[in-house]
């Protein structure tokens, strides 16, 4: 305890500065987790599509992101390594182009991992070493290369026991590969919890961990235990993934944390994909965003959540009375112009947006945007004014002499 209480305020007292003077100060990482949105999980490499890649990285280059984190898995490499090689020359390239430094996952999924026993697991290790050093010497010379990640969640439990220490000693043995190519490359593993990045710290070079924790003191908790552990041994941290909605873990949440102590991070990930788009993700293919606050959060900015915060005043002009008015008489009207009802609904949703008085997982300007673009709907477009007019009723002010 008393080594970690020093541990701890020497890591206070030095601040975010700990590790500039040997070089290792990594809290400058904006970092990504890559998967493009075009393809299943794990076809970025079989179904590698330059333009899109350098579309992407451009949108991440807009949100002023500088590293991303690319899965290399066995089964994209076995089928054809000749076309793996050149897909994997284009993406380096481009990631040069756009200023990205890149994190490669050594991550075969199946192949070699399932617990085989014998003779049986040592020729599935044979072949993964073969991989292995295939694309290490295909790296080779590519300055788009900065850390080796060696191995993706070994220590996730629900694995079962024997295939944790199987991923384990698989981790040991890449990193072992890696520096043996080329003593300057840099290995980290990124660990499902923290005490895994503890137990591999003597094979990497980098700490890593990833983080869904569902409340802000978690967060900040793994941080601390994460920064006093890496003070001791003299090694810089990160965190390779963050922010899920459906881990209760929002990226507006997350992503403080990480910025006010100084630590790298990587979201995952930058494109709404098939796979995860559901929970993950910040950007459409066209670039359009999910939701406004993602991106804010990434730039560093955040809603104000204190005390000082000024609540919107939607009628201060009149802009809810007016369109309440106006909608109570179209419903009044059978014949009521169509078009006309749409601008009603228009300005009640510009009024409802703007001033935040709804949740958007169902945006009110993109709703009326929708029924523009369809058939006429004169019962749909009642009930949404109706809906609407219940909404913003609260609202409205009296006006003088009204």
């Amino acid at each position: 305890m008393k080594r970690i209480l020093l541990a701890l305020a020497a890591l206070l007292l030095s601040g975010p500065a700990a590790y500039a003077a040997d070089a290792r100060d990594l809290s400058d990482i904006r970092g990504f987790n890559y998967t493009p949105a075009s393809v299943d999980h794990y076809a970025l490499w079989t179904q590698f599509n330059a333009a899109e890649v350098d579309r992407d990285f451009g949108y991440a280059g807009q949100l002023k992101l500088n590293m991303a984190r690319i899965f290399l898995r066995y089964a994209d490499w076995q089928p054809d390594p000749s076309r793996f090689k050149a897909n994997f020359d284009s993406f380096l390239r481009i990631a040069a182009k756009h200023h990205i430094r890149i994190m490669l996952v050594l991550s075969p999924v199946a192949e070699g991992i399932d617990n085989f026993s014998g003779p049986q697991q040592a020729a599935a290790d044979a072949k993964l070493d073969v991989w292995a050093n295939a694309i290490l010497a295909m790296a080779k010379g590519k300055t788009a290369i900065r850390f080796w990640d060696v191995a993706n969640e070994p220590d996730l439990p629900s694995r079962g026991d024997a295939n944790v220490a199987h991923r384990m000693a698989f981790a040991r043995r890449m990193a072992g590969l890696v520096h043996a190519a080329n003593p300057k490359w840099l290995t980290t593993v990124g660990c499902t919890f923290e005490p895994c990045m503890e137990e591999l710290a003597p094979y990497t070079d980098v700490l890593s961990y990833h983080d869904y924790s569902s409340t802000a003191g978690a967060i900040r908790a793994n941080i601390a235990k994460a920064q006093v552990f890496a003070a001791e041994v003299r090694k810089p941290v990160i965190n390779s993934e963050i922010g899920c909605i459906g881990r209760a873990n929002p990226y507006d949440v997350a992503l403080p944390e990480y910025m006010k102590a100084h630590m790298g991070f990587f979201i995952w990930e930058l494109m709404i994909t098939k796979f995860w788009g559901d929970v993950h993700g910040v950007f459409y293919p066209d670039g359009s965003v999910r939701d406004p606050a993602i991106p804010a959060a990434i730039m560093g900015w955040f809603r104000n959540d204190t005390s000082e915060t000024i609540a919107e005043n939607p009628d201060r002009e009149g802009w809810v009375t007016r369109p309440l008015a106006r909608a109570k008489a179209w419903l009044a009207d059978p014949g009521a112009d169509w078009n006309a009802g749409l601008d009603i609904a228009e300005i009640e949703a510009n009024v409802l947006q703007g001033a935040q008085l709804v949740a958007m997982r169902e945006p009110p300007v993109r709703t009326v945007k929708l029924l523009r673009a369809g058939a006429q709907n004169r019962e749909k477009l009642r009930s949404l004014l109706q809906q609407w007019d219940g909404v913003l009723a609260p609202y409205a002010k009296p006006r003088p002499g009204g």
